[in-house]
């Protein structure tokens, strides 16, 4: 038996006035989820445990089986095992992103976050933009590493966990009222914006009709994770692909083995082929027993606030990545289990991720269950199955307990 998570993150929501009182997830043309439905398990389950903030760092490690509470660590110290940096137990990590500013003549204090992704900016425009903060900001016991696109590292040897907020939790909000209490990242924070203001990445930025990526954004902070290996927990050996690098970092500290896929990059126009046929070679012919498809995209349209486009982000998951999974998993006549879900809602009206329970699919290619005809919020919701401990339901794709 083979298994297979096809996380779409943020892909839940809420209802549209603009879709006549249906999420983008109902809105979605998705035939194959559909077909799924009517002979899968479907329920809701809360991977973001009660007094933790719902992000996708606990979100998904609950989807892996770990229970936020006692693995959590903080985002960024996950993200930091992926870029490769050895962190010492008395390093603090932070999210480094580069983020869009306003740009009216105002005091730092008084700008806005007009973009928590600078238009979801390429890796190769950040990592020079990066070089140019690393010159300009670092100082003894703080060092900066490039991530994926937007999302950056800054290391504090020997540092304390300090409150930070994420940027897409305050998207239009004035920023003096979330910046760091602490001194020398509330300082490198206001001379970011210096030097990358008119830096010649953003001036072309501009001319194109892209957001400049104008100031650095300090959110995440957390010191070194220890996870236990997947495969020990589980017994089986397990394959991670994803864009970003939260989720290749929880792969890391769970002992899995990643796969990178050309053109993967977290956004709307991500190689979702590729991934699908990723994850099918990973278990048809690589020896994998368990595939964690982990797509971005509803996530950062979610954020982005912009309807249509996370219904295509939905669309794009349903044709090009769980109907190639699933065509070519019984082409090759393998028996599977899949788990279709979301790691949290990210409702088009907030603009963030909320902590409501997340409608899941489990489909199993050896039998059939009694499902409705559409997979969605309603229809799961309507099943009356909850699991109130989601970092539980990973046994129950697995047919075993967790440990």
């Amino acid at each position: 038996m083979k298994y297979v998570v096809l996380l779409s993150d943020g892909m839940a929501g809420r209802p549209l006035e603009e879709l006549n009182g249906r999420t983008t997830l109902e809105a979605a043309a998705t035939p194959v989820m559909d077909c799924l439905s009517e002979v899968s398990e479907l329920g809701m389950a809360s991977m973001v445990p009660e007094g933790m903030a719902p992000g996708s760092d606990t979100a998904n490690l609950a989807v892996m089986g770990y229970d936020p509470k006692v693995y959590y660590t903080g985002r960024s110290p996950l993200e930091a095992l992926s870029i490769g940096v050895d962190m010492e137990e008395t390093d603090v990590s932070f999210r480094c992103n580069i983020v869009t500013l306003s740009e009216e003549d105002c005091d730092y204090e008084d700008r806005t976050i007009i973009d928590h992704s600078s238009d979801e900016i390429s890796t190769e425009d950040a990592a020079i933009l990066l070089e140019a903060l690393r010159e300009g900001l670092e100082r003894e016991g703080y060092r900066f590493y490039a991530g994926t696109s937007y999302r950056h590292l800054l290391i504090w040897k020997n540092g304390n966990v300090v409150e930070l907020t994420p940027p897409h939790d305050i998207l239009a909000k004035r920023i003096g009222d979330y910046l760091p209490q602490n001194e020398v990242l509330r300082d490198m924070m206001k001379k970011s914006y210096d030097i990358l203001e008119n830096h010649p990445i953003n001036v072309k930025r501009r001319s194109e009709g892209l957001h400049p990526a104008n100031s650095a954004w300090f959110w995440g902070a957390g010191k070194k994770p220890a996870l236990t290996s997947f495969e020990e927990r589980t017994g089986k050996r397990g394959v991670m692909i994803s864009a970003v690098d939260l989720l290749k970092g929880i792969a890391v500290g769970a002992g899995m083995d990643r796969v990178i896929v050309e053109g993967a990059n977290g956004g709307l126009h991500t190689n979702y082929e590729g991934k699908a046929m990723a994850a099918v070679a990973a278990l048809t012919k690589d020896g994998y027993d368990f595939a964690y498809i982990h797509v971005e995209a509803p996530d950062e349209m979610g954020h982005q606030g912009i309807v249509k486009d996370k219904i295509t982000a939905i669309e794009n998951i349903d044709k090009k990545v769980l109907g190639i999974v699933v065509d070519g998993l019984r082409k090759a006549g393998e028996e599977f289990r899949l788990l279709l879900l979301p790691d949290h809602p990210t409702p088009i009206k907030v603009r963030t991720h909320t902590g409501e329970p997340v409608p899941y699919l489990l489909y199993d290619s050896t039998k059939e269950e009694a499902g409705p005809e559409a997979y969605n919020e309603k229809t799961a919701y309507a099943t009356g199955r909850n699991w109130p401990d989601g970092y539980q339901l990973i046994g129950h794709l697995l047919q075993e307990d967790i440990c």
